[in-house]
C-alpha cells in the first residue's frame, strides 16, 4: 500500500512552534501478521515493523544491516569507560574515522554520522524506542558498512557503580525483548543531507515518535535553572558556610529571584544516595521550597535511577505535595528493555503530579519528549561537567561538531554557562573551580545554538553576580522558540543559528579553535527597523578568553554584517523590534 502524508504538528515546548509533515509512505504486508512500513521524507527515511499476533511474544533479535557502499569517513562516538559492554554513559566524543580504520570490537552509540564521496552526509539513528532495547552499531565484516547489536534482557542485576546509585547487569537472556504481539517497533532512521547545515535543522526524530499522551501541558513550564554540583556549591563573600546545606541554597535562589532564572536544582548529596525518603540534616527542604516560592523560584531535585525505581511513587507524591516542580534523574546508564521503560513510567507518573523529568545518564534521545512532553531534556552528550577531570579533548571542535549530530535527534543538556574562560594553552581540568574552553562568547552562544529547554547555568552565583552583563544576557534567553532557521554551518569548524520567540530574534554563532570570519545576512527578518544587542568576542579574546565587547546597532532585513570570531570564539545577539 502506497500513501502520502502532509499535515503539521504544533508544539509550545520545541525549536519551533510549528512543524511541518509530509511525507510518501509504503507498506509492505507479509505472512506471518506482520508488516514492514516506510517513510520518506524530503530530509531522510525511516522504518519500522508492526506486528498483529494475538499473543506475547519473544523477540530473539533484529537484523540491522546497513550498507555505505561510497562512503568516505565516518564520525565515530564509540562507547567509552562501560562497566559491561551494554553499560555506559553514552558521553562520547567523536573519532573520524574511516571504515577501515574503525574498531571491530567497539559499540557505536546512536546518533552516527557517515560523510559520503559526493560530501553528502547520513545520520544514523532510531525514534518511538518504546518496550524494546536501543540498538549500537558496529562496523561489518566486509568494512563497508554497520550490523546492530542489542543488549538482552537482563535476568540479574546487583547494586553498584558510582554511590551505588546503577543497577549492574550480570547476567542476560539469550533474547532482547519478551512484549505484547500486537504494537509498532522503533523507527530505524536514516537522515540525509546534501549540505551540512541541513543537519541543524532536522524534526524527524519528532516527527516520529508518538503523539502527546498529556492532554494539558499548560503546567510545564521550561526555563533556565541555577545548578550547584558543577561549581561544586563554591559561593563566596558570605557570612556561612557554603556547601549543601540550607543557607547556601537559599543564597542560590536569591541569585536566580534577581536575575529571572525559573528554577534553581538540588544535585546529588541532598539525601541519602540509596534512599531519596531521607533528606539529610543539613538539609530544610520545605523551608528551602518556601524560599524559593516567596521569591518566584521553583526547585528541582536530583535523584539517582536506581533507589527512584524502587521508591517512584512515595517519591513523588511526597515532593510534589512540598511543592517540587521536576527531577533530574541520573546514572541509569543503560538502555535495554526494562530500563527503555523506566523512561516511559518515570515521565508518566510525574505528569500525573505535574511534575518535569530531566534524564541524565541517558541514552539518546528517541521522541519521547513529544510523547511526554514533561520529559524537557537529556543529557547523553559530552557536556561541560567534562571539562572538571578529562585530559584535553578539544571541546571548541566538539561544540561545533555534536549540533549536526547528537542534537539531531533531539535536546541535549550540555549544561554552558562557564565564567571562567581558558584559551587552548592556559586550560587545564579543575575539579572545584573548573573553566571552559574557548571564550566567553563561546559559552553565551550556547544558549542560543543548543536545545535544551530546561537549560543549566553551570556557574556559581558569585561569578554571575561578577559578571552581570554577561548573566543578563543569558537570562534574557528563552529556552523555547516559535522558529528555528540554521544560516551557516559546516560539521566540525562553525555553526551560525538565528532563532524566534514572540517577534524576537536570537542568534548564536561558534567556532572551532580556528579563528574565523562570517557574514551574517539579516534577511530572515521582516520588514521595519531592529536594535540588535550583540556580545563579541574582545579584541584581546585570544589572549584572555574571557575578553568579549558587549554593542548595541541598528540592523533590518537588509543589513550583512561582518564578525569575527577569536581562536574558540563565539558571538552572540538579541534582535528586538524598536
Amino acid at each position: 500500500m502506497v500513501d502520502a502524508y502532509e499535515g503539521e504538528v504544533l508544539s509550545d515546548l520545541y525549536k519551533k512552534s510549528r512543524i511541518p509533515e509530509v511525507y510518501n509512505a509504503l507498506t509492505l504486508e507479509m505472512k506471518g501478521d506482520y508488516k514492514l512500513v516506510f517513510r520518506m521524507y524530503d530530509a531522510g527515511m525511516a522504518y519500522r515493523f508492526e506486528t498483529a499476533i494475538r499473543r506475547d511474544i519473544t523477540v530473539m533479535g533484529e537484523t540491522i544491516d546497513l550498507d555505505f557502499p561510497h562512503a568516505r569517513q565516518a564520525w565515530v562516538p564509540y562507547i567509552r569507560e562501560s562497566i559491561h559492554r551494554y553499560q555506559a554513559s553514552y558521553e562520547s566524543p567523536y573519532t573520524i574515522q574511516s571504515f577501515n580504520e574503525m574498531h571491530a570490537d567497539s559499540l557505536i552509540i546512536l546518533p552516527l554520522l557517515i560523510e559520503n564521496e559526493n560530501g553528502s552526509k547520513v545520520v544514523i539513528t532510531e525514534a518511538d524506542l518504546e518496550d524494546y532495547p536501543g540498538f549500537y552499531l558496529t562496523i561489518n565484516e566486509a568494512r563497508n558498512g554497520f550490523v546492530a547489536e542489542q543488549a538482552g534482557v537482563p535476568l540479574a542485576e546487583t547494586p553498584g557503580g558510582h554511590n551505588n546509585l546503577q543497577s549492574i547487569v550480570t547476567e542476560y537472556a539469550d533474547y532482547i525483548a519478551r512484549t505484547k504481539g500486537t504494537r509498532t517497533f522503533p523507527w530505524r532512521v536514516l537522515t540525509v543531507a546534501q549540505t551540512d547545515v541541513e543537519l541543524l535543522d532536522n524534526d524527524l526524530v519528532f516527527l516520529l515518535a508518538s503523539p502527546s499522551r498529556i492532554e494539558d501541558t499548560s503546567w510545564i513550564k521550561p526555563g533556565k535553572v541555577a545548578w550547584d554540583w558543577w561549581n561544586d556549591w563554591n559561593i563566596s563573600g558570605v557570612d556561612f558556610e557554603a556547601g549543601i546545606n540550607t543557607e547556601t541554597y537559599q543564597f542560590y535562589i536569591d541569585f536566580a529571584a534577581e536575575h529571572g532564572i525559573e528554577y534553581v536544582i538540588l544535585d546529588e548529596g541532598w539525601s541519602e544516595s540509596t534512599n531519596l525518603l531521607n533528606i539529610i540534616p543539613e538539609i530544610d527542604l520545605q523551608a528551602i521550597i518556601d524560599h524559593g516560592k516567596a521569591k518566584g523560584v521553583d526547585i528541582v531535585l536530583w535523584a539517582g535511577w536506581a533507589p527512584l525505581r524502587h521508591q517512584m511513587d512515595e517519591v513523588y507524591a511526597k515532593y510534589s505535595a512540598m511543592g517540587v516542580k521536576g527531577y533530574k534523574i541520573d546514572f541509569m546508564n543503560r538502555d535495554d528493555q526494562p530500563v527503555v521503560n523506566f523512561y516511559y513510567e518515570a515521565a508518566r507518573k510525574a505528569a500525573e503530579y505535574e511534575q518535569f523529568v530531566d534524564f541524565h545518564g541517558a541514552y539518546k534521545p528517541t521522541g519521547l519528549h513529544r510523547t511526554y512532553p514533561n520529559v524537557l531534556t537529556y543529557e547523553g552528550v559530552f557536556g561541560l561537567e567534562q571539562v572538571k577531570w578529562t585530559t584535553y579533548t578539544d571541546f571548541p571542535r566538539y561544540d561545533v561538531t555534536a549540533p549536526f549530530i547528537r542534537m539531531l535527534a533531539g535536546p541535549m543538556d550540555y549544561t554552558p554557562g562557564a565564567m571562567n574562560n581558558a584559551n587552548r594553552s592556559n586550560w587545564r581540568a579543575v575539579h572545584s573551580n573548573p573553566m571552559s574552553q574557548g571564550t566567553r562568547c563561546h559559552q553565551l552562544a550556547m544558549y542560543v545554538i543548543f536545545e535544551s529547554p530546561f537549560s543549566m547555568l553551570a556557574d556559581k552565583p558569585t561569578n554571575y553576580m561578577r559578571e552581570s552583563a554577561s548573566t543578563e544576557f543569558i537570562a534574557a534567553l528563552p529556552t523555547v522558540f516559535d522558529e528555528t532557521q540554521a544560516l551557516d554551518g559546516q560539521l566540525g569548524e562553525f555553526i551560525l543559528m538565528a532563532r524566534r520567540k514572540d517577534n524576537h530574534w536570537y542568534l548564536g554563532a561558534m567556532t572551532n579553535w580556528d579563528e574565523r570570519d562570517l557574514e551574517v545576512d539579516f534577511s530572515f527578518l521582516p520588514e521595519g527597523e531592529f536594535e540588535a544587542l550583540i556580545f563579541r568576542d574582545g579584541i584581546n579574546a585570544n589572549r584572555e578568553a574571557s575578553d568579549y565587547k558587549r554593542e548595541v546597532i541598528k540592523v533590518n532585513r537588509s543589513t550583512k554584517l561582518p564578525i569575527s570570531m577569536a581562536s574558540g570564539g563565539g558571538w552572540a545577539a538579541i534582535v528586538s523590534p524598536e
